[in-house]
């Protein structure tokens, strides 16, 4: 591939490619040291007398490049620490053909969750061991060997570990020989991989057990995990051999490795990496007790899993040529997750629940900080700011728009041309688009170029002619903040008369609208592509009513007319299918932030969903109230906590405390969600004395609690509680019998409301009380606390220094989105003040977007803030 002009400065080279590594690596896991020596095979395209290639906190102690004639040239090895680069330059020219370039290299097994780095955990006893693993995605290969650590530079790897004899060894591919050696030591060689870039190689050296092989068609599968929690890991077996099978079949490819790892590690920094052969994890999100687990924590396991193993083909089978490209290898992977826990759970109706994680993407896109999807990348770190909602979520929906546009089948037979197409090669965007599109005859690509090469999602308003057969569609671009100052937008109608503005400064979207028309006559169901700012739709029949994003899966906003939403929402529950009426939440609330519509219409509008029976319905509205109580102040808040209880108590009420024989499991869902919601937004002094008691049986026997209801529980049980339940929480946490106990007693903590109890967990986060890979997102949970959000915000400032070198890089930003909770001008100001002269490592451009997001929440607090006093007081 000829390099990209704006980042050829961030390139390697080109005239010397790897073709095959031979790594052999011995981990000192006593010391935090590593020693390695490397073979690769090379072409040498042109005459060369240096050969340059990424390295960084790695020392170079010997460096030679040999031919098949004997020819060997040494070489002096320069770091350059800023380009992370090692140039070798060699005694003699090299001439084009085959070479091997041999080193020998050191390291540090460092604690920073990156790179060849350190995992420590405590046994029952208290005993202290150590685990040495790999996380090299995006560019952080080069800390653990010298390699051409660029996606493109794919290349086969045989890898050597040399290990304590009682540790276990695991990497990419399976173990062909195990050899003792004099010392106490084994060699343990892996077979080779498939040719794969270097941010998918793994190893992993400590204490660890694994579950007896799955035969999955063939493939090997096993749970790796520290010892005493192999009991936590049928679900993910069952979960992954599904997955690989679904893949397969989907793909029309078998697996591309020869074994698959899933790999639980006490720390690591994300939820988990696609390694070929060798995923790896955080331990929540794949060892569960499928017995007491909730349906979220079953859930995000399944998510989780079926998302690192759909990557093996979309990712490592076939590669981003550059980083612009990761976000279609994690949009496509969050597709592809949803479709195969779709497939493997239907009950859970998971296309209905991504609307969540569609509508959290909106949230961010509709800011003028927004990006695009794909955006140009020169230094490759700059691919860090790709790990957003933006890459996952509305990449995944935009996706799945056009799967619901073109039809299933028709996108199935694209994928499979991109795949058969490309398999073991890197690829761009565009590639994908143009197999779609050659496999369907629609016009994939100009259709999701303007979807992915530009920020944004329009709002599409729909109305309709005076006989009911014709629709009128139009759109412009939907956005929080557009007025002076930033106070909203005035109301629809002053927006839909104001001039969008020429092309570029309100740009068009190919969307695909999907419609269904009901009549007297039966419904109607009409595809139409809106590429222009308005059309008119002729209808068959006349419409009594409209849905202008029909299944829900398109990305953007609906506005109907005034007569069109009354017909709509005169039955809301027959007219509108779950994710439709989840949708209608949605856009409303959008659109009473942005202040194109008065809040007491939306309140108005929430009294209609008091039989509402799907939880993410109400997950949407519980987060639309939770939002307006943070924005009273508090003596006013005890008239929203009535609103609360009038509107979702009757639903709880229905449902009751414990589940019912043969009740859906999204009924069991919705229990612990309204529960919850009165407990703590509610106030609802008899749920929480309720919990209280029920919270008692719990800690003697777990299953004294329906498993749906004792997450909810817990939050309750914190949110009213003082110094002894906190105590309490702190043992719990520290003794938990499963990953996601732990982690639902150690965040239950910021839920605490006294301002002491607040700064003790604080204090906590810079010590050893708290994991390095969960203190952050502690920190960010605090920020939102009611009552205690400003001295999370102080200790964030006065501790600054040591938040940005104890916790992961990538971690930092995501901790900050905390801080749009600090929605008074006081506090918004002194943020904006710090961050002028604070930078954050990674995600500049994510933290451009919380500051937007706080600025949105003043402006919204100090807009609507008495109108929601008076239509409460009323």
């Amino acid at each position: 591939m000829p390099d990209q002009p704006e980042q050829s400065a961030y390139r390697l080279p080109r005239p010397v490619i790897p073709e095959r590594y031979e790594l052999r690596l011995s981990p000192d896991l006593g010391a935090f040291r590593f020693d390695g020596e490397e073979r690769v095979s090379v072409q040498v395209r042109e005459p060369v007398r240096e050969v340059v290639l990424n390295a960084i906190e790695l020392e170079i102690h010997e460096a030679c490049l040999t031919n098949d004639a004997g020819v060997r040239l040494s070489g002096t090895t320069t770091l350059q620490q800023v380009d992370e680069r090692a140039r070798i330059t060699l005694d003699g020219t090299a001439e084009p053909g085959h070479w091997t370039l041999e080193l020998r290299f050191s390291g540090t097994l460092n604690d920073k969750l990156h790179g060849f780095y350190r995992s420590v955990h405590r046994d029952s006893n208290g005993g202290e061991h150590v685990i040495a693993t790999t996380q090299f995605e995006a560019t952080d290969a080069r800390r653990g060997f010298p390699c051409w650590d660029e996606p493109d530079f794919k290349a086969v790897f045989a890898v050597t570990l040399v290990v304590d004899e009682e540790l276990m060894a695991v990497s990419n591919a399976a173990m062909v020989a195990e050899t003792r050696l004099a010392n106490g030591k084994r060699e343990v060689r892996f077979a080779d991989t498939i040719p794969m870039s270097t941010y998918l190689v793994a190893f992993v050296v400590g204490p660890l057990e694994a579950t007896d092989p799955v035969g999955v068609d063939g493939t090997p599968l096993r749970v790796v995990c520290v010892p005493g929690k192999r009991h936590l890991a049928d679900y993910a077996l069952e979960v992954g051999a599904f997955s690989v099978r679904f893949f397969a079949d989907y793909y029309g490819i078998p697996y591309p490795g020869d074994k698959l790892d899933l790999i639980a590690l006490p720390d690591f920094a994300s939820g988990a990496m696609e390694n070929l052969g060798a995923v790896t994890f955080r331990e929540t999100a794949l060892l569960v007790d499928r017995q007491t687990a909730s349906r979220a924590d079953l859930q995000r396991v399944a998510d989780v899993v079926a998302h690192e193993i759909a990557h093996m083909w979309f990712g490592d089978l076939v590669t981003m040529r550059w980083w612009n490209g990761i976000w279609l290898n994690e949009a496509f992977a969050t597709f592809m997750e949803m479709l195969a826990v779709d497939a493997f759970k239907p009950e859970w109706e998971r296309w209905v629940s991504f609307g969540l994680s569609r509508g959290s993407a909106m949230l961010t896109d509709a800011l003028k900080s927004t990006r695009p999807i794909e955006f140009p990348v020169g230094r490759p770190e700059e691919c860090e700011s790709m790990f957003d909602v933006l890459t996952y979520e509305k990449g995944a929906a935009v996706l799945r728009m056009l799967e619901q546009y073109l039809g299933g089948a028709n996108f199935q037979r694209g994928i499979r041309l991109y795949l058969n197409t490309h398999r073991l090669a890197n690829t761009e965007t565009t590639d994908l688009w143009d197999a779609i599109q050659e496999a369907t005859g629609e016009p994939a690509r100009g259709i999701m170029d303007s979807w992915i090469f530009q920020g944004g999602f329009p709002v599409v308003s729909v109305e309709s002619s005076s006989d009911g057969r014709q629709l009128s569609l139009s759109q412009r671009r939907f956005r929080y903040l557009e007025g002076a100052g930033g106070q909203g937008l005035g109301s629809w109608e002053e927006f839909a008369r104001s001039d969008p503005g020429p092309l570029t400064t309100d740009p068009l979207w190919r969307v695909p609208v999907m419609l269904r028309m009901g009549s007297g006559r039966g419904n109607e169901s009409r595809r139409v592509l809106l590429d222009q700012r308005e059309m008119v739709v002729d209808l068959t029949n006349q419409a009594d009513w409209v849905v202008a994003n029909e299944g829900g899966h398109g990305f953007y906003r609906v506005r109907y007319s005034a007569p069109l939403l009354r017909k709509l929402t005169a039955n809301v529950q027959q007219n509108l299918s779950a994710v439709e009426r989840f949708n209608l939440v949605g856009d409303t609330w959008a659109s009473v932030v942005a202040g194109l519509t008065p809040v007491a219409e939306f309140l108005d509008l929430a009294r209609l969903f008091g039989d509402e029976m799907d939880r993410n319905v109400w997950v949407s509205l519980i987060g639309a109230l939770s939002y307006l109580h943070r924005m009273l102040e508090p003596y006013r808040r005890p008239v929203l906590h009535a609103f609360v209880r009038e509107l979702i108590g009757p639903a709880a009420t229905r449902l009751g405390w414990t589940p019912r024989v043969s009740e859906s499991e999204l009924t069991a869902q919705l229990r612990g969600t309204l529960i919850g919601a009165l407990g703590t937004l509610g106030e609802d002094a008899q749920v929480q004395s309720e919990a209280r008691q029920l919270h008692s049986r719990y800690v003697q026997d777990r299953s004294a609690v329906d498993r749906d209801v004792a997450p909810a529980v817990i939050n309750i049980v914190a949110h009213a509680g003082g110094r002894a339940e906190y105590d309490l929480f702190v043992e719990r946490s520290k003794n938990a019998p499963t990953p996601q106990e732990e982690q639902r007693y150690l965040f239950g903590l910021a839920g605490f409301l006294d301002r002491g109890l607040v700064q003790r967990t604080l204090d906590s986060t810079l010590t050893d009380e708290v994991r390095t890979q969960n203190a952050p997102y502690l920190i960010g949970s605090l920020l939102h606390n009611l009552v205690g959000g400003d001295l999370a915000w102080t200790f964030v400032k006065q501790h600054w220094d040591a938040i940005v070198d104890r916790f992961p890089d990538n971690s930092h930003v995501r901790m900050l989105e905390g801080i749009t909770a600090l929605s008074t001008p006081e506090l918004a100001s002194d943020v904006q003040r710090f961050f002028a002269t604070h930078a954050v490592k990674q995600g500049a451009k994510t933290l451009e977007q919380h500051l937007e997001r706080l600025q949105i929440n003043v402006a919204f607090r100090q807009r609507e803030a008495d109108n929601l006093a008076k239509y409460l007081d009323q």
